[in-house]
């Protein structure tokens, strides 16, 4: 697992790759993208800061291969880039993959439902995924670490668990009860908060029923690992055949949402809304809106990047053509928005590129994910069109950000 950055290795390798069009296209006349900068070259400094990247999107970001790649970039660019490992979901216990950079360790039966599920339906928070739980006890384990890049990467001294704490069907207990020093709960944004009286790297606590009710259910919906630290916090919200609409139904997304201040926001959605003939570009549009609209609502000030959805295959048959539909949309929006553009479609190669990643390993059969190495070249690619367009706006040395990075 070691941190290889591939870029400079591959330039020869891959000539489908559109390598001049890998630019934050529109940053230059964003106001967010310019305070972004400032606080992440602050950080790089060695400067005490706290910024918050949120990445949503859907497989190929609840997967957390390239989204883990560019937090293990970002967070270890200085001494104090590192922040909390914040947002997580246990996708073990909902039987969907889990991403390998931290470990889901559970007993009892536990039924998952994904809100990109049209038969799926319950109440679903910022994660999209929901696992329910009705028997009489599960225990569950938390490891903050797992593959990661470099070891022992994380540790926590709090721990949010989000759940249906409007019933009170169940409670949540530790195994080590003395571990808890206060406890305080949300009742808004449906989680409780444990502090500890040290710092973990490993937690596990208990779900049990403590009412006898045939209708008695308890719902996962997302754990937070909470320190003190200054540095960078990576969010990635990503569930598997996530589309806007799908998000739209999460009832408490907005409300926990709200609960942060994103300083970067990527948008990674699009490949499954373009997937399908009966593609709508204007509802596309609107829940393009209205998302970024929330954001602001959020953090007025916040960056938000949209990035262009990858070539794709349909049915594993036939080229995609509604992506350039959804990159025309993506532009269009970013435009009204003052919102910058990162085109994964045009530096992939365009139309059918997806043939020429297929035939070099970077894509599976489907077309429409990537192989590890093919998430790592995305990340790479991302890494290097931010940090350029960093250098550009500080006017600093061309490269000197990612010899940074990359010496870290």
């Amino acid at each position: 697992m070691a941190q290889t950055y591939v870029i400079d290795t591959i330039q020869n390798k891959y000539p489908f790759v559109n390598w001049k069009a890998n630019t934050i296209k529109m940053a230059e006349n964003s106001p967010a993208f310019k305070t972004l900068f400032r606080k992440l070259d602050t950080i790089a400094k060695g400067g005490k800061e706290n910024l918050h990247v949120f990445h949503i999107g859907g497989s190929h970001i609840q997967a957390d291969i390239y989204s883990n790649r560019l937090r293990s970039y970002l967070q270890m660019m200085s001494p104090t880039a590192k922040g909390q490992r914040g947002f997580i979901y246990p996708f073990s216990i909902a039987k969907t993959n889990n991403p390998g950079n931290y470990r889901v360790k559970y007993d009892g039966e536990w039924k998952g439902y994904r809100c990109s599920v049209r038969k799926d339906s319950v109440a679903w928070g910022l994660s999209g995924v929901t696992a329910v739980f009705k028997d009489s006890i599960s225990n569950v384990k938390i490891i903050a670490n797992g593959n990661n890049y470099h070891e022992k990467m994380y540790d926590f001294n709090k721990i949010r668990i989000f759940y249906d704490n409007w019933s009170d069907d169940y409670e949540i207990s530790f195994k080590q009860d003395s571990l808890v020093s206060a406890i305080k709960e949300n009742k808004e944004a449906h989680f409780i908060e444990f502090a500890l009286h040290k710092s973990v790297e490993e937690i596990e606590f208990c779900i049990r029923k403590i009412k006898d009710e045939e209708k008695a259910e308890f719902l996962m919906m997302g754990i937070e690992l909470m320190n003190d630290n200054n540095g960078i916090q990576y969010t990635s919200i990503g569930v598997n055949g996530g589309s806007f609409s799908y998000y739209k139904r999460c009832r408490f997304f907005d409300d926990q949402l709200l609960l942060y201040k994103p300083d970067l926001f990527i948008v990674s959605i699009g490949t499954n809304d373009a997937y399908h003939p009966d593609f709508n570009p204007d509802e596309y549009k609107a829940y393009y809106t209205d998302l970024i609209k929330l954001i602001q609502k959020a953090n007025p000030d916040c960056a938000v990047l949209l990035t262009v959805p990858n070539d794709s295959y349909y049915k594993k048959k036939f080229p995609n053509p509604r992506t350039r539909i959804a990159q025309k949309i993506i532009y269009e929006v970013a435009k009204e928005q003052k919102m910058a553009v990162w085109d994964f479609y045009e530096i992939m190669g365009g139309f059918n590129s997806s043939k020429d990643w297929y035939a070099n390993k970077l894509m599976p059969r489907d077309r429409i994910h990537f192989t590890v190495m093919g998430y790592r070249i995305k990340a790479d690619l991302l890494l290097q069109a931010l940090a350029h367009s960093w250098e550009n706006e500080l006017q600093l040395e061309p490269n000197s950000i990612l010899n940074q990075v990359i010496n870290e």
